[in-house]
């Protein structure tokens, strides 16, 4: 009768222990995890800025004060439309709503009227007010790419697959020891896997990071 109180009181010193502990050590685990947060790192700073470049609207875009996925499509955006299906599948569809948050695909003057029907096509998967096709003079968009100092080449056409996260101070972030590529100054929209298991991760970490910058000052805006 004695040994059975006595384990009763042992599993009831043990439930209590636990009841103590677990708060503190999940305290523990989360706040170590926030000091030891790890931002998407910087590859190439000072990226340049869309100047001269306009919307279908006519409207100026800016890299500056946005999170923006910046892409390079050239002169036949219809025959690469699958890049902007896909990261509109995979990328714009989950992030769309975020203030702050836009696409810009740059693209030679002259190929508006491709980019209103690829436009029209997008609007179907989702609302394209984040999305923006500017376009601008050949040597502007060559400038603009160039800036991004990244080993990824651009076509005769001003195109090329891979599109960039450039965050609010218009720095080009991507993966400085990816297990696959080393250093990933961009993503490759052709490939669906890399999009998916990649790109979108890049992009929550970015988003998180400013989240966290958000409430570290107190600010309630949401990005």
């Amino acid at each position: 009768m004695q040994e059975r109180i006595m384990q009763q009181k042992m599993k009831k010193y043990l439930v209590l222990s636990i009841l103590f502990i677990l708060p503190i050590t999940a305290y523990i685990f989360f706040s170590l995890s926030t000091n030891y947060f790890k931002p998407l790192p910087v590859l190439t700073k000072n990226v340049a800025e869309l100047d001269g470049f306009t919307t279908l609207d006519g409207k100026p875009v800016q890299l500056e004060d946005h999170i923006t996925i910046l892409g390079f499509f050239g002169r036949d955006l219809e025959a690469h439309r699958a890049y902007a299906y896909n990261l509109a599948h995979k990328i714009y569809t989950k992030n769309h709503s975020f203030r702050e948050f836009q696409f810009v695909i740059l693209l030679p003057e002259g190929t508006q009227s491709q980019a209103r029907n690829v436009e029209q096509k997008l609007a179907e998967i989702a609302p394209t007010d984040s999305w923006l096709f500017a376009f601008g003079s050949d040597d502007k968009i060559t400038s603009v790419f160039h800036s991004l100092q990244s080993n990824i080449t651009i076509d005769s056409g001003f195109s090329t697959p891979y599109v960039f996260i450039i965050d609010k101070e218009r720095n080009l972030r991507g993966r400085d020891d990816d297990k696959d590529h080393g250093i990933m100054y961009g993503f490759d929209s052709s490939q669906i896997a890399e999009i998916n298991n990649k790109m979108s991760d890049d992009v929550k970490v970015l988003l998180a990071e400013y989240r966290r910058a958000l409430k570290k000052y107190g600010s309630s805006r949401e990005i």
